[in-house]
């Protein structure tokens, strides 16, 4: 008879993740609010807060304003499984794909998982541009500034620090 321990399939690993949030079309500001509600909703994550919206100017071609804010969750889920449920979320809320850094009606990026480091054809973690984006580091660092990127080393409060936040104003 062995001794060794056996863990069930029903242990669940909780996972802290970090998600962007963006809205440039419709009523971003109920858009993005619904979407808060409904990842809430989703089984296998929890929300733990989320932050302010930022109004925030565009990159990429000529389009309105932005309203963006970073949400952190705990998750049971696997880095693919939570990506295609985020994608599942956009479809939702009818975003259209029709241009590389276009506008939309919501756009929901992986920003951290953990301090997982991953490079696969459809994922990257943590998200490639986050470094140098003050759309994503503003309101991530309000809920999160101690957070390291497993990348750089640095925490989210220090990354800010070196990015222009020039375009990025709270509602």
């Amino acid at each position: 008879m062995s001794n060794q321990t056996h863990f069930s399939q029903s242990e669940k690993q909780e996972n802290n993740v970090a998600v962007a949030l963006g809205s440039n079309l419709g009523d971003s500001l109920t858009i993005l609010e619904n979407a808060i509600q409904t990842l809430s909703k989703t089984p296998g994550i929890t929300l733990k807060t989320y932050s302010s919206w930022y109004r925030t100017k565009p990159i990429g071609p000529e389009q309105p304003d932005y309203l963006n804010g970073c949400a952190l969750l705990k998750v049971e889920l696997t880095p693919h499984k939570l990506l295609e449920i985020l994608l599942d979320v956009e479809q939702q809320f009818k975003r259209v794909r029709l241009e590389h850094w276009g506008p939309r009606t919501l756009d929901l990026d992986l920003i951290l998982y953990d301090d997982l480091i991953l490079d696969t054809p459809n994922l990257q973690i943590p998200h490639p541009r986050m470094r140098e984006r003050a759309f994503v580091l503003v309101p991530l660092a309000e809920i999160a500034p101690d957070w390291i990127d497993p990348v750089s080393g640095k925490a989210i409060a220090q990354l800010l620090e070196e990015v222009e936040c020039d375009g990025v104003s709270k509602l």
